[in-house]
């Protein structure tokens, strides 16, 4: 999880201060990310990062991400990865789902699904790397 904390930190940097990158700019990094599974939920990394995105970033506007692996697989489930907009935890909450407690259940894949914002590719049959991006208006 500590790429995940590192790129939480620089995108509120960026958004709330204009440091050390001003705004628009989009934080790119890759490699795979790890887990630690504590729920039953259903998800992968890319799903994970995402929706801890969200939880430390809510309130903060003209934040957008995406997170995919490119075998068009998170996890164990059939999405690639997923998409966070900046209106993704109001979307969720206004059809009853708390982003917190399925966070505590390891359960992104339900979180992006509910939303229609799952990225699903279909196998790609290649596994080069995990793709995230942060976009900051």
């Amino acid at each position: 999880m500590g790429l995940i904390f590192l790129s939480l930190a620089l995108a509120r940097q960026v958004r709330r201060h204009g440091e050390p990158f001003k705004p628009p700019v989009a934080l790119i990094s890759g490699g795979e990310c790890t887990v630690t599974v504590r729920g039953r939920g259903r998800g992968g990394r890319c799903g994970e990062f995402l929706l801890a995105l969200a939880l430390d970033l809510a309130g903060l506007d003209s934040v957008h991400a995406l997170a995919a692996d490119t075998d068009g697989i998170d996890g164990s489930e059939d999405n690639a990865g997923a998409y966070l907009a900046p209106d993704s935890l109001a979307r969720a909450a206004s059809t009853g789902l708390s982003a917190k407690r399925l966070a505590a259940n390891n359960d992104s894949y339900s979180f992006f699904s509910v939303l229609g914002d799952l990225v699903v590719t279909g196998p790609t049959r290649t596994n080069v790397n995990d793709y995230r991006v942060i976009l900051i208006q």
